[in-house]
């Protein structure tokens, strides 16, 4: 019987695992791929705390891993094929195995959606990104596009303003989904210039991103944009098909606040999986401490 089962190897997980290895826990971490979970797509950040010159992305998440396993964390990669959380002991299987824990941390974060055209998945990390606020400044006084319609990609729009020379935003409509707000002052912004009723057909480059096939869906015209990059804002989709008729969600996230508590006792959940304002490695990061301290005061209650 373990004291804790963490569910996902991102900076959420990781920092869970050490967490909770440095409180004496009983506990394993699961992860079916690799560490660092959706981090690991991109390649550097520079605006993680601590590294002044940058960080690359796979050194930043082999770092939390090892720094977890120092500290005595015990991480299996293996694939999760089940949960249940219905009891107070919960259950999870993987094809071979069944382990048994007094609580839970789900910390298997969210996937941005693709658009699925030619070059996407091929640049994704060389030019292709859809976290703006991770990767705009890499492409200061250079050109970029957005796309999207929803207060995202607007406010992508708007931030990547600040630092790019110019910055094309497309979208499939003539008219944004997102806050007025929001579109009324990007249509005032010099920079951004509206790419309306378009879609992108094919992202082209040989080892960085180039340009972009663009279709207008209406005249049925194409045509070729030179950019340096292109951030994708079409939406994410936070990963919860192991748990989404167990537990309380929220526009598609586990509907869980600042103390990572879910709608199921002794089950919490951290990082991009929850509901949140803001996600980043840093935030993830902090939901997997606060989400061990939380499982510490309900095993000091409950067990």
């Amino acid at each position: 019987m373990l004291d804790l089962i963490i569910v996902g190897g991102g900076p959420a997980g990781l920092n869970a695992a050490l967490y909770a290895a440095r409180a004496g826990l009983d506990a394993i971490l699961f992860e079916k791929m690799f560490a660092g979970g959706q981090m690991v797509t991109t390649t550097t950040f520079e605006n993680y705390i601590g590294f002044p010159n940058g960080v690359g992305a796979v050194d930043l998440a082999l770092n939390m891993e090892e720094q977890a396993k120092n500290a005595g964390a015990k991480i299996l990669y293996d694939e999760i094929v089940e949960i249940d959380l219905g009891e107070k002991i919960k259950k999870v299987k993987t094809a071979n195995e069944e382990y048994e824990a007094k609580t839970v941390i789900l910390c298997m974060g969210a996937a941005p959606r693709m658009l699925g055209v030619d070059g996407e998945e091929r640049l994704r990390g060389n030019g292709v990104s859809y976290c703006a606020t991770c990767d705009g400044a890499f492409f200061k006084n250079k050109t970029v596009a957005v796309i999207g319609g929803g207060d995202t990609a607007l406010e992508d729009a708007l931030f990547l303003s600040r630092y790019c020379q110019k910055v094309y935003l497309i979208h499939r409509r003539d008219s944004f989904r997102g806050a007025k707000v929001l579109s009324d002052k990007v249509a005032i912004t010099e920079n951004v210039e509206l790419v309306l009723d378009s879609v992108v057909e094919k992202i082209d480059g040989a080892d960085t991103v180039e340009s972009i096939l663009v279709k207008n869906v209406k005249s049925g015209e194409s045509k070729n944009l030179s950019v340096d990059g292109v951030f994708v804002a079409v939406g994410i989709e936070a990963n919860i098909g192991l748990v989404e008729n167990q537990v309380k969600l929220n526009g598609g996230y586990i509907d869980a606040g600042e103390d990572t508590k879910t709608s199921i006792a002794g089950v919490f959940a951290a990082g991009d999986i929850r509901i949140k304002p803001l996600r980043q490695v840093i935030t993830a990061a902090a939901d997997g401490a606060v989400a061990v301290y939380s499982a510490q005061k309900y095993l000091d209650t409950e067990f």
